[in-house]
């Protein structure tokens, strides 16, 4: 396991949910807000520059403009950590 899946155990997600993540589309583990903000989350790794219309509006509708940003700007942070930690050559 990673360090983010060790933080986020250590924050109280369940075992289930951790494994159930590469399904979280269609997992029960997920709630629709959890499914809209992995979604984000995905787009955003993926294609940091841009996020699809459809999923913004989805994860907005889900927990609000507050919400969303809040979700945004921690993807963001979590994705710069992990590629600072990359870059470096840092081990896990």
């Amino acid at each position: 396991m990673d360090v983010h899946g060790a933080l986020a155990k250590r924050l109280g997600v369940e075992e289930a949910s951790l494994h159930d993540l590469s399904n979280y589309a269609t997992s029960a583990s997920f709630s629709e807000l959890e499914r809209a903000a992995l979604a984000v989350a995905v787009a955003l790794t993926r294609e940091p520059r841009a996020l699809p219309e459809n999923l913004r509006s989805a994860l907005i509708e889900a927990c609000g403009r507050d919400g969303f940003e809040e979700i945004v700007a921690t993807v963001g942070l979590f994705n710069y950590l992990t590629r600072l930690h990359n870059g470096c050559g840092a081990s896990t």
